[in-house]
């Protein structure tokens, strides 16, 4: 715990890296499949394969994190990404891989996804004291929204001047520095309260979802965090329409739109990295549903001249989105045991993922007929009301707020 900032500097390093490269070979195999097929289903699927892993396979992963050594898992998941990367760049330098191979490629790529993601979030708690949880969160999201920003233009570029093969490679090298990186870091295993019962897959997926059911306050933190994503994650979905076919402009501005929310993104986590904050999690976590959803709503209710004023909207959007999200992690790895903390997360992660992606099945559908404008409007309304809402369920006032409006942990 006294070295935490020098073993995350060193994790860091290797994970910046590892993002940016991940982000870059992600978006350029979307171009490339835009420009080789220009085919909306298969964009489509290419989202459904990108995610349908870590939905399907979360729950058995998070038992496996917390009965492995988290270490090993990101090192081996990274390696697994390398690998599968690499084999893929051969066989389209074969000319033997088509587009059925690109969705092989992004599943597999979204199974190690689906063991580093959460292996490295119930580290955390291992690695750092708990004062600290918030900011070494805002430093990840920081990561995370620099790669977002800077991931589309460096994958555009790269498809102009390379073929995908030799982009391919990217991820390869990425990974590996993340895995050099790890190896200079030692993780403790968590301790267990209970020994000697026999490892058992749905015995221990039961005891993770425990984890959260019997703390009653998280456990209705997580309804509320679930019904958000359902409404929140298709309107993403709906940026680039708003901007084409609500404002009339091109796709300079779609571009625009897709950078201020990276940049919003940039700014949460600079100033939960840089600063210690003092404000209850929950009290962020409500008040940034609340302030998501209302950018949402305001965006749905501008005028056809109001695009200046919706990449405003969205760059706040992208700020309380990160301190949402940052608060919500650190509720869960100060609330959960650190032995249980892998199936939790990995859970979490699951559960937000099957409501999203059938509000992203159906919400192409829902915008023809309504508009997007309503879509955006109805979507922010719902999600303000949520964060409300949030405020007045006992049983989190319970567990989360003292008098003096702190954590209780």
């Amino acid at each position: 715990m006294t070295e935490w900032k020098k073993k995350f500097a060193i994790i860091w390093s290797g994970q910046i890296f590892s993002t940016l490269s991940s982000m870059t070979v992600g978006y350029a195999v979307i171009f490339w499949l835009s420009i080789e097929t220009r085919s909306a289903e298969v964009m489509a699927i290419a989202t459904i394969a990108s995610l349908l892993p870590q939905l399907l396979l979360g729950p058995f992963i998070g038992v496996l994190i917390d009965r492995w050594d988290r270490r090993s898992i990101m090192i081996f998941s990274d390696l697994f990404v390398a690998v599968c990367s690499a084999l893929m760049s051969v066989f389209l330098l074969m000319g033997n891989a088509d587009v059925s191979f690109c969705y092989i490629l992004l599943m597999l790529r979204s199974v190690g996804s689906a063991f580093h993601v959460p292996a490295m979030q119930a580290s955390t708690p291992l690695l750092a004291p708990e004062s600290e949880l918030m900011r070494i969160s805002g430093v990840n999201q920081m990561i995370q929204s620099g790669s977002i920003i800077a991931g589309p233009p460096l994958a555009a570029f790269l498809i102009s001047v390379y073929t995908i093969p030799n982009i391919l490679i990217i991820d390869v090298v990425g990974a590996v520095i993340a895995c050099i990186s790890l190896m200079f870091v030692r993780i403790p295993f968590p301790e267990k309260k209970k020994k000697g019962n026999t490892p058992h897959v749905f015995r221990e997926m039961k005891e993770g979802f425990c984890e959260i059911y019997n703390r009653r306050g998280l456990f209705w933190l997580f309804i509320i965090g679930i019904a958000m994503w359902f409404f929140v994650f298709p309107i993403f979905s709906l940026f680039p329409l708003l901007t084409l076919n609500y404002f009339k402009l091109g796709a300079y501005h779609v571009s625009i739109i897709e950078v201020a929310w990276g940049v919003g993104m940039l700014v949460g986590g600079t100033v939960l990295g840089l600063k210690k904050v003092k404000i209850s999690e929950v009290l962020l976590i409500n008040s940034m549903c609340i302030t998501l959803g209302l950018t949402l709503a305001f965006s749905g209710r501008l005028p056809q001249g109001g695009f200046w004023v919706f990449m405003i909207l969205t760059l706040l959007g992208g700020i309380s989105m990160t301190i949402y999200s940052s608060a919500f992690m650190v509720v869960m790895q100060t609330s959960v045991e650190p032995s249980a903390l892998g199936r939790v997360l990995s859970l979490y992660g699951s559960i937000n993922l099957a409501p999203s992606i059938v509000g992203l099945v159906f919400t192409g559908s829902i915008a023809d007929h309504i508009g997007v404008p309503n879509a955006f409007l109805g979507s922010g309304v719902v999600v303000s009301i949520l964060g409300v809402i949030s405020f007045f369920i006992p049983a989190i006032r319970e567990q989360f707020f003292k008098s003096e409006g702190t954590l209780q942990n």
